[in-house]
């Protein structure tokens, strides 16, 4: 069964399990728009590609530790979309989830895949209470304070933020916990595995910014030129689209470099490269250098990457 296969099926079954019968049907229906509205599970599949490299010895456990963190991301999503924040009315192609099912319940819907990602956890790790408590303290590390996805998000809010903390914490700690929880879930040391998560989490985030650039609302599946219209920090802004580009390609390299001598380190390398090319297709780069042949590809004037956050509507 392919990683892909292993974490649908890992997602669906623990979704029906910890939804159970009896609640709101509206609520549990924009909790399963958010989940099953595609996305390539990118965080799962790490997760269980690491535990697959330390033995995989308890299955069950790795399978929820790896639905957890998609719950997580996929929360992250419903709130990021709301218009609190970015008013998004299309993700993945497809009404937002406040949008479908109303605001209020998407901020429920949010909270529940959260409450519902712990509880997931809670009932695999039970008869394994030493692995149970470090994977449930590395998912706190990736959520919340002080670098997790919700300090991240937070760092939207402020009047200045720091392109790196920003990056490292809105995509890539959570990127990190996917490698980690991959580790630990085996009851192996997480900490040779930490590098590869940083790399690729904010590889994703710079990728997100290029295609923000580059790419159409049709084929992104949501809005872009968001991060001109929020005034958010990135790096297409902070370091041109062709710096931007080269960056994206250097932390892909060191993505791959980074991963511990292991059985699956060719697979492991071979879904970074896959990674690579889904996210900044080298076909869609050229073709808008080509439809944009004057645009410039730096700023006309030095920018830090603490970028000013003032004129931010949040």
């Amino acid at each position: 069964m392919s990683l892909l296969k292993r974490a649908e099926l890992a997602l669906s079954t623990h979704f029906e399990q910890a939804a159970g019968s009896g609640a709101p049907p509206r609520l549990v229906a924009a909790m399963r728009h958010a989940v099953f509205s595609g996305g390539a599970r990118i965080r799962p599949q790490l997760c269980m590609a690491v535990a697959t490299a330390c033995g995989d010895d308890v299955p069950e456990l790795t399978n929820a530790a790896a639905v957890a963190l998609e719950l997580m991301h996929c929360a992250s999503l419903v709130h990021d979309d709301m218009p609190a924040f970015d008013n998004a009315d299309t993700r993945r192609g497809l009404p937002t989830v406040h949008k479908a099912f109303s605001e209020p319940l998407a901020l429920l819907a949010g909270d529940g895949l959260i409450v519902m990602a712990y509880k997931v956890l809670l009932q695999a790790g039970a008869h394994r209470p030493e692995r149970l408590i470090a994977l449930m303290d590395n998912l706190s590390t990736g959520v919340g304070l002080p670098h997790g996805i919700v300090a991240g998000q937070a760092w939207e809010c402020e009047t200045s933020a720091d392109l790196g903390e920003y990056q490292r914490a809105k995509t890539g700690a959570l990127f990190v916990s996917a490698t980690c929880a991959g580790a630990l879930s085996c009851g192996q040391e997480p900490a040779p595995w930490a590098p590869l998560g940083a790399y690729l989490g904010e590889a994703y985030q710079v990728a997100d910014d290029i295609r923000d650039v580059i790419a159409d609302a049709a084929s992104l599946g949501k809005p872009v030129g968001q991060d001109v219209l929020h005034a958010r920090p990135s790096s297409a802004q902070a370091l041109g689209l062709d710096g931007a580009i080269a960056h994206f390609d250097h932390l892909i390299e060191q993505a791959a470099s980074s991963i511990p001598a292991c059985s699956s380190r060719d697979m492991l390398r071979h879904l970074v490269q896959l990674e690579s090319e889904r996210l900044v297709p080298k076909a869609l780069c050229e073709g808008y250098f080509k439809s944009h042949p004057h645009s410039p590809t730096r700023p006309n004037t030095p920018v830090a990457l603490a970028t000013d956050r003032s004129s931010t509507p949040h």
